[in-house]
Formats: structure tokens, sequence, C-alpha cells
């Protein structure tokens, strides 16, 4: 699959996240303000917030699915590994948000006699929705991600999920809250604290690998196992060194140097190297750029190879 086919993908399954969280936006921001619930109303936020990332997502495939050129040999992978870096942090700043602000509306209750009203149907009504269609969202996004092979896109469906169970958390609270009475208010702000620490989680189970990306990190240790096993096992390569790996966006790049007899042909490396390179497309996909160095044994400096 080429960049132009994947960002065919990426912008459908992101056009319909767009949409979906522009209506769900609206509809639970005038759910928690109509019944009152702060809760609610962070929870649309959230919503907000992946509506913002949708925008991010498309944005950046606009960039991904230009061809390599002269500024850019490797491509631009890259703006997929920024892509998903700011889908991360804009995760932890919403969590951030509700986070704070349910602290705040719960010290106020405890220690400065704030009064909260029963929140209303409406807003549990949402919070059912959302979760419903956040849900359905994530798996949806999730699945096309995969299919791409796309760390903007699966992220982006995390933060799907992220909102379905800000929705679920919401959901417990103004439920408690609605069915128990207006001493049991307090279950609303509680709800969004704990919903921020699963939207925290998330972010930083996003952001990691995408700054490993960013720091040119090697590839995962499957990866680098494969390669290692291709090499032992292809008897005509004396020995290999100078190995380099990292991902590129979507790419996987492989370099290394490789030795051989001093006596075997020009022609004999070339086909080993070529074999090699069939190894490594079978064993990491085709979505890889392989560079290779061809040097004969050298007597005096044998080197191990090294992963």
């Amino acid at each position: 699959m080429n960049e132009k086919e994947r960002s065919i993908f990426a912008k459908k399954v992101t056009w319909v996240g767009f949409y979906s969280n522009a209506g769900l936006t609206a509809f639970k921001i005038f759910a928690g303000i109509q019944g009152k619930s702060a809760a609610m109303i962070a929870d649309g936020v959230h919503s907000l917030s992946d509506f913002l990332t949708d925008i991010i997502v498309l944005v950046g495939f606009q960039f991904i699915e230009k061809p390599a050129d002269d500024e850019h040999p490797y491509g631009h992978g890259k703006y997929e590994t920024l892509s998903t870096l700011v889908i991360s942090v804009a995760l932890f700043l919403v969590g951030w948000r509700i986070f704070s602000s349910g602290v705040g509306t719960i010290y106020n209750i405890l220690f400065n006699d704030l009064v909260l009203e029963r929140p209303g149907v409406i807003a549990l009504v949402a919070a059912g929705i959302s979760i419903l269609v956040k849900e359905l969202l994530f798996r949806y996004t999730k699945s096309v991600g995969e299919k791409i092979n796309s760390s903007a896109v699966i992220a982006n469906g995390w933060h799907h999920r992220s909102d379905a169970f800000s929705s679920i958390g919401t959901l417990l609270g103004i439920g408690g809250a609605v069915i128990l009475g207006d001493k049991w208010t307090l279950l609303d702000p509680i709800a969004s604290v704990i919903v921020s620490i699963f939207i925290f989680k998330v972010a930083y189970e996003i952001l990691s690998p995408s700054i490993n990306e960013l720091l040119e990190s090697r590839l995962d240790e499957s990866d680098m196992e494969e390669i290692q096993a291709i090499l032992i096992n292809m008897e005509a390569i004396v020995s290999f060194h100078c190995l380099r790996t990292r991902k590129i966006g979507y790419y996987k790049a492989v370099e290394m140097h490789l030795e051989f007899e001093s006596d075997i042909s020009l022609m004999e490396a070339h086909d080993v190297a070529s074999l090699l390179e069939d190894k490594l497309y079978a064993a990491l996909g085709e979505n890889c750029i392989i560079t290779l160095h061809l040097e004969p044994r050298s007597e005096e400096n044998q080197i191990e190879a090294v992963i």
C-alpha cells in the first residue's frame, strides 16, 4: 500500500470522526449546561479535543502523502510521528483541565460549602449516547489505523476510546447524583477526576513511542531479533556491523555493513545482498528502506556482529 492509498483510508476514517465529534461536542455541552452537570461539560470539552485532533490528522496526511523529494529523500513520514505527538500532548492537556476542574470543585464542596444542583436526566442520556458512539468510533478508527499501519490514526482511535472512558465515568457520577439525591452530587466531580487519570494513562502510552521515533530509537526488540536471525542463517555473509535501524513514520529504515570472503565475486555478493533484502522485506514488511554496504572480510580486524 503506497502513501496515497494510506492517505485515502486515513482521511476517510478521520472525516467520520470529525463530523461525529462535532455533533457530540455540541450536544454534550448543551446537555451539560441544561442538565447542570460539570462532569458532562468537561466531557463535552474532551469531545472538542477529539474534534481538534481530527483536524491535526487531516492536515498531517496532507504532508505525509507527498512523495520523497530532494529535500526529503526518506519521504515525509515524520509528519505522522509529529501528528501522533501533538495528539498525545492534547490528551495530556485535556486530562489536566478535567483533573484540575474536578479537584477544585471537590475542594469547594468540602471546605467552602459549595452546593451543586442535582444533574438533569438529559446529561445522563448524553453520557449514554456518547459511550456508544465513541466506542464504535474507536473500534472503526483503530482497525483502519492497524490496516494502514498508521500511528497517528491509531492514536486518534485511542483518543476516541478515552472519550468513551470519560463518558463512562460521567455516566456513573451523574447517575449516582440523579438516583441518590442532592447529598451525592459530589459524585459528579469525583467521576471527572477519575476519568482524567484514565486520560493521562492513554496519553502517556501514545506519547512514549512517538518520542522514541523522533529521537531515532532503533526498531523494537522483535524486529531486531528477526534481522539478527536472518543474518545468522545466511552462510555467505561472514559478519556484519554498523547495524542501524529506526522508524520514519510508516517506514522502517535498516542500514548495515556486510562482510564477505575476499575471493567472492562482486556479482555473487550482490546476489546475496539482494536475497537478504528480500528476506528483510518478508520479515519486516514492504514498508522498509534498506541500505547495505558490501566489503571484503578483514583478516586483521575481525568484527563481531553487533545488535
